[in-house]
């Protein structure tokens, strides 16, 4: 049980690393919405429209990062069985 929390412990926090790094590691709050600036074609006004894309920041990386140190610090708890040699 101690090891399995572990693993998956380090696995969250790689996991949280990499989605925030190679999502674009927004160094603000995460985003659901990016502004996009166009032009009209008609009229050659240039305006603002939102996309929808997910852009983690920093309150996703700090989440995750708990996440992952309170599984780890829970691992703690457990402690390695102890073998016993008992003679018949």
């Amino acid at each position: 049980m101690k090891r399995s929390l572990q693993v998956i412990s380090i696995v969250l926090l790689l996991g949280t690393v990499f989605t925030w790094l190679f999502t674009g590691a927004n160094r603000g709050w995460t985003k659901t919405s990016v502004a996009v600036k166009t032009l009209d074609d008609v009229t050659g006004i240039e305006g603002i429209s939102y996309e929808n894309k997910f852009l983690p920041g920093l309150d996703f990386l700090g989440g995750g990062s708990l996440a992952a140190l309170a599984l780890g610090g829970t691992s703690l708890f457990f402690r390695k069985p102890k073998h016993s040699t008992k003679l018949n």
